[in-house]
């Protein structure tokens, strides 16, 4: 028997019309046999598996069911019925054209990377131990290797070893930032890893470190001082790594980078780090396109290591932008495949894609249809919109829309529900001057920062006993 292969798609009344629109302009029922059931509910969003498993129909030519983006639940009771694959599509129709391009493709995974992550507590003598510790397990949750105390120029620190000690003793490694040896030897008794750094003023100590360091030049120009100190560092059979340093924009960033290149085709094998903190604190930009960037130098250099830090607030979370950009760099290197259309963690001011606009027109249809005070708002064209009960409100200013719609329906506007739809057109012009993807009742997508809302009701309270109609088996219209 051949094994079937009709899509069905399961809808409500009210997005029956858009629902085969987005289907015929995107040319899906010329790529799939498709069918649509449009279960007797007026607001898809409202169905749950269980009313859903009452009313659908699925005969045995059915392969694949698609429910609304909306439909939250456990797909058992409709599974039962069927031996077609029960999905849950896109929250946007609009949307559905990618759904099923890519649901049959390999996804990607993002397990794997080269880079170390050593991320800096600046100025920690200054601070608390509880602080220190504080700070180093939420590095260390955002992905942060190692944990770098970074110490003071003009002082050194009594403490030091106490802190590493404690630091350890949570499981996480340690590296110190000094140029002090007896600093630096502390920390090390202690447990410390790594030594940032070594040059001219404390090479002739390394020996008595005992563990790997970090050598930077005295000056970046002078590479026959650098290769002698790296003679020095192998016969004392000292462990190392080489930063170059980088430099800030203004100060010979282009030069800078250029060593780095310079470095690895000089000494192929030789372990290097980089110092990007330099570039994400002293560029006033969103850290994370920054930090992508330099990941991406770093995996093609075979740089295996970072030093990062969340000093300044445009920075404060670039130990976790390093750690999902370290993964996409490893993929897009190693499969050489371009990083797009795999993780969009880091597209954050704006989105990485927004459906078209549904339209004037559709939008008037759909106002037309509605039959209660249970608003809709969307983000199109511009301009907020707002529909309920046959009435289509749009503007660009959203106090304005307030005021319309009071006049139309101050009954229905309890407080709370002012409350709410400020909120929800708040979102929605927020969208609109960013160029987000706006969906009544979810959270803006901030990428990895995206904080999910609770389920909000988007009913007055007076209304939640529609909505609680609408579950019931035979439901009115919503």
């Amino acid at each position: 028997m051949a094994t079937p292969s009709k899509i069905l798609f399961v809808t409500g009344r009210l997005a029956e019309n858009s629902l085969r629109k987005t289907l015929e302009s995107a040319g899906i029922c010329k790529k799939f046999e498709t069918q649509i059931q449009v279960l007797p509910i007026s607001v898809a969003a409202l169905m749950t598996p269980e009313w859903i498993a009452k009313h659908i129909q699925i005969d045995d030519t059915i392969g694949r069911v698609i429910l609304p983006g909306y439909c939250h639940g456990d797909l058992a009771t409709i599974q039962r019925m069927t031996s077609a694959a029960i999905e849950i599509g896109p929250k946007d129709v609009r949307f559905l054209p990618e759904y099923l391009g890519a649901k049959r493709a390999i996804q990607a995974t993002l397990d794997a990377f080269e880079i170390e992550i050593i991320a800096e507590i600046n100025h920690a003598p200054r601070q608390s131990l509880l602080e220190v510790i504080s700070q180093a397990k939420r590095f260390a949750a955002s992905g942060a290797d190692v944990i770098d105390l970074g110490c003071e120029v003009d002082q050194n620190w009594v403490a030091v070893g106490d802190y590493v000690k404690a630091l350890r003793d949570l499981g996480l490694r340690v590296s110190i930032d000094s140029l002090k040896p007896q600093e630096i030897m502390t920390a090390t008794k202690a447990g410390a890893e790594l030594v940032l750094s070594v040059n001219s003023s404390n090479i002739q100590f390394a020996g008595d470190f005992g563990v790997e360091v970090v050598l930077i030049p005295d000056d970046p120009s002078n590479w026959q001082r650098m290769e002698d100190h790296i003679d020095q560092l192998e016969a004392l059979k000292v462990p190392f790594r080489v930063d170059p340093i980088i430099e800030p924009i203004g100060f010979g960033f282009g030069t800078s980078l250029h060593r780095y290149f310079q470095c690895r085709e000089r000494w192929p094998e030789l372990p290097m780090m980089m110092g990007i903190g330099n570039l994400t604190e002293m560029s006033e930009v969103d850290s994370a396109g920054i930090n992508f960037l330099l990941l991406a130098v770093c995996q093609e250099f075979q740089i295996h290591s970072v030093l990062t830090t969340e000093v300044i607030n445009w920075a404060r979370s670039c130990v976790q932008e390093c750690d999902i950009a370290r993964r996409l760099v490893h993929l897009a290197i190693s499969e050489r495949i371009p990083p797009k259309h795999i993780d969009s963690r880091l597209v954050m001011l704006r989105d990485a894609r927004i459906a078209d606009d549904r339209g004037m027109v559709e939008l008037s249809e759909l106002a037309s249809k509605i039959k209660d005070w249970n608003l809709r708002i969307f983000a199109d064209h511009g301009e907020v919109h707002v529909l309920g009960s046959g009435h289509h409100l749009h503007g660009t200013d959203v106090f304005d829309l307030f005021d319309q719609l009071s006049r139309l329906n101050s009954k229905h506007l309890s407080p709370s529900h002012a409350f709410y739809l400020g909120y929800e057109m708040c979102k929605a012009t927020i969208a609109l001057q960013l160029g987000k993807q706006y969906s009544q009742d979810d959270a803006l997508n901030w990428g990895f920062l995206t904080v999910t809302e609770k389920n909000r009701h988007r009913l007055s309270r007076k209304d939640e006993r529609s909505k609680e109609m609408s579950t019931r088996p035979e439901p009115e219209e919503t």
